[in-house]
């Protein structure tokens, strides 16, 4: 494990365990990250499915939508860095701290990836309490993704 200061972060969507981004979590050259508990969002969110990659987005509308079930891992400053990448922050998601509250009921302050900026059609779709990839909406992984479009501007968003 590195010496740098280890973080808290909430993962509710292709990161969590059995999903198809996981891998990042658990490749060490990405850097350090220890499973700690599964957790809720204390505050209600909008979780949709979006673009045609089928990718979970939870929206930045607190208090619309449920509170979202996930996981809390402790990350490195490395790993922390390597999940930037994937969520394309600060370009595509944001980010910010959140009171995620533990199977035990204790509060974790977590940082957690949100999308800002995003078109209202959105808050039509089903709002999820938990993301599980399944057949009738196939997470595409980013290296199966056409490169000549970025999912902010996929206009299936």
């Amino acid at each position: 494990m590195s010496t740098s200061k280890l973080i808290k972060v909430f993962v509710y969507g292709t990161l969590k365990k059995s999903e198809p981004n996981h891998h990042w979590l658990t490749t060490s050259s990405n850097g350090y990250s220890k499973f700690i508990s599964c957790g809720q969002t204390s505050e209600k969110f909008p979780l949709v499915i979006g673009t045609r990659y089928n990718i979970p987005f939870l929206l930045d509308k607190k208090g619309t939508g449920n509170n979202i079930q996930g996981e809390i891992y402790e990350v490195d400053e490395m790993m922390f860095g390597k999940l930037d990448e994937l969520e394309d922050y600060p370009t595509h998601y944001d980010r910010e701290i959140q009171d995620i509250k533990t199977s035990d009921g204790t509060i974790v302050p977590c940082w957690l990836y949100l999308i800002r900026n995003f078109p209202e059609v959105l808050l039509s779709r089903k709002f999820l309490t938990s993301y599980t990839n399944c057949k009738e909406q196939q997470y595409c992984e980013r290296s199966k993704r056409d490169p000549n479009i970025k999912a902010r501007n996929d206009l299936n968003f």
